[in-house]
Order: structure tokens, then sequence, then C-alpha cells
């Protein structure tokens, strides 16, 4: 917690009386400053609050408003971190007067109260230590056999909260999703070379016939043996000037023969290419609709590919829009570059 001297906010000397502003996991507190000559010896202000009994001495609890369950703790805590005024935070600060000065836990969080509220708000190295000796003694101010366990609750759900609600994580899924993509594309190549290398030896002018790793699984998976290729239909999976080349090659093919059980292998090679190769158009879907949602003209521009490429080297979209153009133009080529050097 720390507090804010905003325009009209008190000044050393002023009659003002003197009231901070303090969050626990388990309420809002309010404490009076009755020692306000302490503050202006900011070094030694820490030694003040050595123990309860001293601690007392500087500041007394004025009034404390308890947070009714763990949602309203994690809202409140959510609404100060972004500088806004919660609704016990509005309960608290209503019953403070004109002539009262606030010490509150954030410069812009002071600007909404006094915007809100009208009251005068404070800010300085002393309010700042002030706040810290609260913190250490604050159990001897605000009774609560739980509270360990409800900072370690409220902890845990402001990070859910922030997790969730980050505007800066959207293009997470982007950078997952191509990594993803590219591992994929590198597995498919790898299975597929292995599958034309493996029928090959069946029948090796189909590779040629058939560049395309999906067709050519899919046209193995339908076909089997070489010889059933003439009384096979082969329409559904490939064009009809591909089907007419590929029958009469298999007529004049020079592979060697291939046992059932040597196919039956093959085909479980084919049908994970297939799979894999489905899974990959379904990806690539997803892609395409993530980035149009979040970085439409840089899809306009590059493309969905090299687009997610340049946010997933960036680390986020928001790092890759703060990048000049010097650095954009080395992303993914820095070996290269420095090889070069």
């Amino acid at each position: 917690s720390f507090v804010c001297r905003c325009p009209g906010g008190r000044h050393r000397g002023s009659t003002r009386a003197m009231l901070v502003l303090f969050e626990t996991p388990g309420g809002l507190a309010l404490f009076n400053v009755l020692d306000e000559g302490k503050l202006k010896n900011v070094t030694d202000l820490g030694a003040a609050f050595g123990s309860p009994e001293e601690a007392q001495k500087v500041v007394s609890l004025k009034n404390f408003v308890r947070f009714d369950d763990a949602t309203e703790a994690v809202a409140s805590a959510a609404a100060i971190v972004d500088g806004k005024l919660s609704k016990p935070m509005k309960k608290l600060l209503k019953k403070v007067g004109d002539k009262e000065a606030l010490g509150v836990a954030d410069p812009k969080l002071g600007q909404a109260i006094k915007d809100k509220l009208a009251l005068n708000c404070v800010f300085d190295s002393s309010i700042t230590e002030l706040l810290r000796g609260i913190r250490q003694q604050a159990d001897a101010f605000i009774s609560g056999d739980q509270m360990q366990s409800m900072r370690l609750g409220l902890a845990h759900g402001l990070s859910r909260y922030k997790l969730k609600f980050s505007p800066d994580k959207v293009d997470t899924m982007i950078v997952q999703a191509i990594g993803l993509l590219d591992d994929l594309d590198k597995e498919l190549n790898t299975y597929a070379m292995r599958l034309k290398e493996w029928y090959g030896w069946h029948f090796p002018e189909m590779t040629k016939i058939v560049p395309d790793n999906a067709m050519y699984a899919r046209a193995v998976q339908r076909m089997g043996f070489r010889a059933k290729c003439k009384s096979t239909d082969l329409s559904e999976v490939l064009p009809e000037e591909l089907e007419a080349e590929l029958k009469e090659a298999a007529e004049i093919s020079m592979g060697t023969e291939i046992s059932a059980e040597d196919l039956d292998n093959i085909l479980l090679l084919c049908e994970q290419v297939v799979e894999l190769s489905e899974y990959r158009t379904q990806l690539f879907s997803y892609l395409k609709s993530r980035m149009a949602a979040i970085a439409p003209n840089l899809t306009v521009m590059v493309g969905e590919l090299v687009g997610a490429r340049l946010i997933a080297h960036a680390g986020s979209l928001l790092n890759l829009a703060k990048h000049p153009a010097s650095t954009v133009q080395i992303l993914g080529a820095e070996k290269a570059l420095f090889r070069a050097l």
C-alpha cells in the first residue's frame, strides 16, 4: 500500500487530521495517525513499529469494513490494482470528513477517490513507511485467526482473476497453435517420407505420380496391393487424370512383391498419416479464425502463418507492435544473421 499527493492534497503544517487507508485480505481498514511528528523523520519511522505497543502510540484503528466472502475480496483487490473504487471502499470512505487528509494505496486510486468523493489524498515517502509499519504490526490492530489462510486464498484468487482477464494473454493461443502446427508438419513429413519409402519397394512409380502426402496415404488404403489398383475406384481420393496414370503404371511396375503382414503394417502407417493430415487441417482453420479475430491487419498484410510466427517470435502481439521495423525484419533469422556477421 502507498499513498498519493493529489492536487488540493494535504501539506505539512496544516491542521487537517491524518487518516491512512490500509487493505487486508479480510477487509479494508482506516487508521488515525496519532503522532504526526513521527512522519517528519522517515528513517526513524520503522523503529516506531518495532512492537505492537509502540505501533499503537503512532496509529489507531478508526474503522474496519470486513469482506462478506472471498469473491468480494478478490473483486476489491482487483479494483485497487486497477486504481478503481470498490463497493466496500466507498462504504468505508463515506465516513471520512472534508477536514481529514487520506493516505491511499496507489496514486491512480488516490486520484479516483478525489474525483469520486472529493477527499484530499496524500502520497510521499513518509506515508509509504507508515503503511509498511502498519502491515508489519497488522495483527495487533485487526484480529483474525484465519488471516494467513485468507492471504493465501486472496493471492490465488487474484492471480486467477488477472490471468483470466489479462488482455495481454489473448495471443497465447496463437503462439501455442503455430508451435503445434510446425511440430505437426515435421511429424507428418517424417511419417509420409517413411510411408513412401516403405510402400515404394512395392510400387515405386506411385511416388512421382502422387506427390501429395494425404492423397498418397488414402490411395494406398483404398488400393492395398499394387495388383488391385486397376480394379479399385480411386475417384474419391485422386483426380481423374492421376487415377488413370496410376493404373497404367501399376500394370508395368518394377516393384517387388510384399506379404499381407507387410501390407498390414503399411496400412497402419497410412492411418497415422491420414489422421495427422486431418488434424492439421482442423488446426489451421482454428489458427485462421484466431488470427482474423486478434490480428486482422497483420493477417491481411502477411497471411495467417507468417503473422502467427511473427507473434510467436516476438513473444506476444503487444511486443511485436512495439518492435521497430529493423527488429521485425530479422525475426526468425537471428542465426543466419549472426553467421553472416
